[in-house]
């Protein structure tokens, strides 16, 4: 089983965060529904019923079409976007410092 993110042991596991999460993991790339159903380990149905939200709060952009598929990514320029990348820096941080000690050099 994969470990869960620092985002979704902070925020709680549910279909919209593996979703965020998923595409804050991929940020930069095109990414395909089919593509974020398999790594958010989410089901169609679930999808489906949040793509909505994701669109109209403008965390993920249309990138490319090529027939019928679509590809979107992370919208990096969105100021929810922008926070959510601090808040998982601020998490990672703060998790390399509880378990890494910089004055003795030894993991805690």
């Amino acid at each position: 089983m994969k470990e869960k993110s620092l985002l979704i042991q902070l925020q709680g596991d549910n279909p919209i965060l593996r979703i965020i999460n998923f595409m804050l993991e991929n940020k930069g790339l095109d990414i395909t529904k089919k593509d974020i159903i398999n790594g958010a380990g989410i089901s169609r149905a679930a999808l489906f019923k949040y793509w909505k939200d994701i669109e109209k709060f403008g965390i993920v952009r249309l990138t490319r079409k090529f027939g019928k598929t679509k590809l979107y990514a992370l919208n990096s320029e969105n100021g929810i976007v922008k926070r959510l990348i601090d808040l998982e820096l601020e998490l990672i941080k703060n998790a390399m410092d509880t378990q890494y000690d910089l004055k003795t050099g030894k993991i805690r």
